[in-house]
């Protein structure tokens, strides 16, 4: 395993290439959701595996609209002055669902530091909808990090859903650098007490980025730390800068270390593990939850 390198590599590993693939059922997707003028984190991020996951039924649907109060430094996602909430949305979320059949959605969102609770409010309400409209969907959240307050958090976890996710994103010591308003500390924080809500069914879930300057000790750590905040799914992929605007791309962790990162991770007691490449917070999450 290497354990760091300070240079920005100039090509694209050739395993970080993949077709891009557009059939009738990725346009079917994309015109729905269009239609039902919802935001994807899947498009708005970028992300490589939407083809995929949509043929897979699921998909990863983006509330609270599309522009970020925060402006992260590897993120893509617009940053500005939020538009109003638009009270429609859970409905039409709802809607979206069960038109595309899904058998596993994400709801995730923007950060909101405009509203008081951070948007909670509207996630539970986005979440109790859906799971009232279609009730064999498994609902997992990926959620900003409400301020840090309980109060907040629990607001949306009372809803049930399956799955909750927050991301550490990256190591302790590159928080500041690469996360706008977030610290370590609050979103172990948020991770701990989503961990000792209710029975234990729920599962709670973190990702993690790799070649933003980290080492291998730390991103160990890391999973130390997720493992004992009461993390027990874990997301690893590669960092790409979205553009040149963003933190470069510092290296190009390779397919075999991020096998040695999995089997590490399983080694710590993590119950999931999907680390790859091309590994994003939603690639195949209902995969993640299966028995």
């Amino acid at each position: 395993m290497l354990n760091e390198i300070q240079e920005k590599p100039t090509r694209l590993p050739k395993w970080l290439r993949r077709p891009i693939q557009t059939d009738e059922a990725y346009s079917e997707v994309q015109g729905l959701l269009k239609k039902s003028g919802l935001n994807t984190v899947c498009e708005d991020a970028k992300c490589p595996n939407r083809h995929e996951c949509w043929n897979h039924g699921t998909a990863t649907i983006m509330i609270l609209g599309n522009i970020c109060t925060r402006d992260c430094r590897f993120c893509s996602v617009a940053f500005g002055k939020p538009d109003a909430l638009d009270m429609e949305e859970p409905e039409r979320v709802a809607d979206a669902v069960e038109k595309m059949k899904l058998q596993h959605v994400v709801i995730t969102s923007v950060t909101r530091d405009d509203l008081l609770d951070g948007g909670a409010e509207a996630f539970a309400l986005t979440v109790k909808t859906v799971r009232e409209r279609v009730p064999d969907v498994t609902v997992e959240v990926l959620t900003p990090d409400f301020w840090g307050r309980r109060e907040n958090l629990y607001k949306v976890l009372e809803e049930g859903p399956k799955v909750f996710n927050h991301n550490i994103e990256t190591v302790k010591r590159l928080q500041r650098t690469i996360r706008s308003g977030a610290t370590y500390e609050k979103s172990m924080k948020v991770l701990r007490h989503a961990s000792e809500f209710g029975d234990g069914s729920m599962k709670v879930k973190s990702g993690i980025m790799l070649g933003l300057g980290e080492t291998n000790e730390e991103v160990f750590q890391t999973m130390e730390d997720l493992y004992a905040n009461g993390v027990r799914l874990l997301t690893i992929g590669q960092y790409m800068a979205p553009t040149r605007d963003h933190v470069h791309t510092k290296r190009f962790v390779t397919p075999k270390e991020f096998e040695e990162f999995e089997a590490v991770a399983y080694k710590i007691g993590f119950e999931a593990v999907a680390s790859g490449p091309l590994v994003r917070s939603s690639y195949r999450a209902d995969g993640m939850i299966q028995p």
